[in-house]
């Protein structure tokens, strides 16, 4: 079966985890920033998954598994260590529900690639559930070459972009200004922090008919 890839919007988004232990804790550490409404049922949890309860990031129902707990959910993960309870949570799902089982990747209708992060750039990687441990390899090496400035050189190009699509009417010299703007001179100047450059840099584009 060929995976469809796909960013979600989940601000707002009813999520609930099944399970407390440290699974789920990896799981809920990735849905945090979404903006999404995160609901635990467990009777137990973890230290960590604790505090995230105590800053209300999340919702604890201290309880073991049952139907009503996913009723409206987007979104839901069962991460229980228990195959039969994390069954349950499937067979108890209705087919516009999207669902991911830890143990069980054929009956899960998504499944979460490794991810490497930096700002606004985000770098997935999957084997479609053949061997998760060599996603993360290759995301560990591909760390060593999108190192953290690439945080600071994605937010550059996302305002230059709004610049120009506002100050800048002529569609043709727009596209021509957002091409120059991926030469290796501005990531260059973003990897020795030389910022003020960039910025003259830019305004030159701006200034000069997209010629640099």
């Amino acid at each position: 079966m060929k995976y469809y890839p796909i960013n979600l919007h989940l601000k707002n988004k009813k999520i609930v985890v099944i399970g407390g232990g440290v699974i789920a804790e990896r799981k809920l550490v990735k849905l945090l920033d979404t903006g999404a409404e995160i609901k635990i049922v467990s009777p137990e949890i973890t230290e960590n998954i604790t505090i995230m309860i105590k800053e209300d990031k999340i919702e604890w129902k201290k309880k073991l598994f049952s139907h009503e707990d996913i009723l409206g959910a987007f979104l839901i993960v069962a991460a229980t260590n228990s195959t039969a309870v994390n069954r349950q949570v499937f067979e108890a799902c209705n087919d516009q529900q999207l669902i991911t089982i830890v143990d069980d990747p054929i009956r899960s209708n998504f499944i979460v690639p490794s991810t490497l992060n930096r700002g606004k750039l985000t770098i997935s990687v999957s084997t479609s559930g053949a061997s998760p441990g060599f996603s993360k390899q290759i995301v560990s090496e591909l760390a060593s070459h999108y190192d953290e400035s690439y945080e600071n050189y994605l937010d550059f190009l996302a305002d230059c972009r709004l610049k120009v699509q506002s100050e800048i009417a002529d569609p043709t010299l727009r596209r021509k200004i957002l091409k120059n703007l991926l030469k290796p001179i501005f990531f260059d100047l973003t990897k020795r922090k030389f910022y003020t450059d960039r910025e003259t840099l830019f305004q030159r584009l701006l200034n000069n008919n997209g010629e640099l």
